[in-house]
């Protein structure tokens, strides 16, 4: 099959990511941070090598601000969750995931916060100049995609945070879509909070992500127990980033993170060549076909490439497709104030996305067999 699905999780992995994982199952099964054998040592040293690997990435300072999660959604859930909230006002817009749209629409329909969701504008972006006309005397929390799933639109992400630092307001930042094919670095962007995958741009196993949390900011921690830390206290500890991680870590996932890391610092501006010259093919491509609306904003984008077929549903395209060879995906993507946006709440949009793994022959075939559905 032609994997064309990456915005949902990148395939294939580098292969020292799948050897990194197995590795570590077949001959470093230990629990890091719980024992002092030199199993468990060798353990937590890779955990910590990630965690620095993550760190120059970021351009951010210390190792310990960033904290394994199990993907982007728990990661966001360990930010909105933790922030105080109740009783305040909170921004977040149509671009961004139901993993960070649910958890604030239930806190809004049980009238802990007021609500605010910015829809984009005909380019696909939400300007700083709505956020800054959205804020009121009791904002505590923008909440921002920073690029949209639905149309790869990147988001002014830096304005944004620069308004938000001069307002005193907590921004939070999901680079689901972005870390690992643009340079994301969340102290340029004047970001609080950033969540990320391990899974899509990084390259690593699923089950993978992180938060990543500006020194100064206290989250409370939603999961709590064994950290290997202070367990004479029956209370969780105060230190980064034990306060955050209780429990067994992911150590395969999180060693095939550190390689999938390592390749994207490796290859960072390949990636991001490769991806646009893809998109620019496909769009280019589907932008020559008979019959097809693609929703091309005009704003910067990541390689998400959305279109719908004149009269077929987006899942009967997605369906004939895979029978061609051709692994794509159909519906709303999680995001169905984006689609109430693009007026495809209804039939959803089939999303295009390449990798850093296909080829132009791989865009060839899907717009050869187009024509042919």
């Amino acid at each position: 099959m032609i994997y064309l699905d990456n915005a949902a999780t990148t395939f294939p992995k580098p292969p020292q990511v799948l050897r990194a994982s197995a590795g570590v199952m077949q001959k470093l099964g230990a629990n890091p941070g719980r024992s002092g054998h030199r199993m468990s040592l060798a353990a937590g040293r890779i955990v910590m090598r990630c965690r620095e690997e993550l760190a120059d990435l970021l351009a951010v300072d210390a190792p310990e601000e960033i904290i394994f999660c199990f993907n982007c959604t728990d990661a966001l859930n360990l930010a909105l969750r933790g922030l105080p909230l109740r009783g305040g006002h909170v921004i977040a817009t149509a671009l961004d995931h139901n993993a960070s749209l649910r958890p604030l629409s239930g806190m809004a329909a049980r009238s802990e916060i007021a609500l605010d969701i910015l829809p984009p504008g005909p380019d696909g972006v939400v300007t700083a100049s709505q956020v800054e006309q959205a804020l009121q005397p009791d904002t505590r929390l923008v909440a921002l995609s920073h690029a949209s799933n639905v149309t790869g639109a990147v988001q002014p992400a830096e304005e944004i945070g620069s308004l938000c630092r001069a307002r005193g307001v907590t921004f939070l930042l999901d680079a689901a879509q972005t870390l690992g094919v643009l340079p994301v670095h969340p102290l340029a962007l004047n970001a609080d909070l950033m969540a990320f995958p391990g899974h899509k741009g990084l390259l690593g196993p699923m089950g993978t992500g992180g938060l990543w949390i500006r020194p100064g900011i206290t989250l409370a921690p939603y999961r709590e127990g064994g950290t290997g830390s202070r367990s004479e206290s029956p209370l969780q500890p105060e230190e980064m980033p034990d306060r955050y991680e209780s429990g067994t870590m992911n150590l395969p996932g999180i060693a095939g993170l550190l390689a999938g890391v390592r390749f994207v610092r490796a290859h960072a501006d390949e990636i991001q060549q490769k991806e646009a010259a893809l998109q620019k093919k496909l769009r280019n491509g589907l932008s020559q076909l008979e019959g097809m609306t693609l929703y091309r904003p005009a704003a910067p984008c990541v390689g998400i490439v959305s279109f719908n077929a004149e009269n077929r549903r987006s899942g009967e395209v997605a369906d004939a497709l895979d029978r061609y060879g051709v692994g794509v995906r159909a519906g709303l993507h999680c995001a169905p104030l984006m689609h109430r946006a693009l007026g495809t709440l209804e039939t959803g949009v089939v999303r295009v996305s390449p990798g850093f793994f296909n080829t132009e022959r791989d865009i060839e075939h899907l717009l050869s067999v187009l024509p042919l559905l």
